[in-house]
């Protein structure tokens, strides 16, 4: 399996995803507190932590799906809480278990959300075949959603997610509840889309992060606890100088 690969020097000096100090409160419990880290243009990095962790509601955060309580986030250099508008238009998001349509059809569906994003013409038509062939849709255009499996649906999320041809991509928990062969099929398309965009992931399998991300950024119960390289986050284990991912991640998610 090829590594993946890293971000020019000019790429990495452009911040695309923000995190300034977020926190989300909800009474006494927070679900993300002080978290700050910035993803360079071109990387691919992997959000992980343990189930719980605080990973969905601070992408909802980096995106605007939620306000926070404290601190700030940017996408393409757009604040989400005072420039929303301008940064979902740089912005593809696709929640865990996002909202699709049943009784929909891939392509009424994907027209709708174009119609949307005021794609219209011919550039909806060149939008719809490009993020149909991307995401292998082809043989499934004229089915209900409802009758999609899992793997299907997923890539009719992704699909969505592209459909505005976006600079930056968040993807909460893509590989979740997949099968082995679907999981091979998507990470194969995040590989590939990370050649031209900046991805944050969520997941909390260690394989994704071998597999797709040349950066991790990991947070437990709601606090950052590592930003650095996969190889970096092996390295630094309890003073071992090689440790697998395994008891990085088991270490990390017991220290607090």
């Amino acid at each position: 399996m090829s590594e993946p690969s890293n971000p020019s020097p000019t790429e990495a000096s452009e911040p695309m995803i923000e995190a300034r100090g977020l926190s989300k409160f909800y009474g006494s419990f927070a679900a993300s507190r002080d978290v700050t880290f910035s993803i360079n243009k071109g990387e691919v990095a992997a959000f992980l932590g343990p189930n719980g962790a605080g990973k969905s509601t601070t992408m909802k955060l980096l995106t605007g799906y939620l306000a926070p309580s404290e601190g700030s986030a940017r996408i393409a250099g757009f604040n989400m809480a005072t420039e929303r508008l301008q940064g979902a238009r740089r912005l593809g998001y696709l929640p865990e278990n996002g909202p699709l349509y049943a009784d929909m059809t891939p392509r009424s569906l994907l027209t709708f959300f174009g119609n949307l994003r005021q794609l219209t013409g011919r550039k909806l038509d060149e939008r719809l075949d490009a993020v149909i062939h991307t995401c292998n849709l082809e043989t499934v255009l004229g089915k209900p959603i409802g009758k999609l499996s899992k793997g299907y649906r997923q890539r009719v999320g992704m699909a969505q997610a592209l459909l505005h041809d976006p600079e930056v991509l968040i993807l909460d928990e893509p590989t979740a509840g997949l099968d082995p062969n679907q999981i091979r099929e998507v990470r194969k398309m995040i590989r590939t889309l990370g050649k031209s965009k900046t991805i944050l992931l969520s997941t909390h399998i260690l394989q994704e992060v071998e597999a797709m991300c040349n950066r991790v950024v990991f947070i437990n119960e709601g606090r950052l606890v590592f930003d650095g390289t996969p190889a970096e986050l092996g390295e630094q284990g309890l003073g071992k100088q090689e440790a697998n991912l395994d008891e990085r991640f088991h270490e990390l998610t017991t220290a607090i």
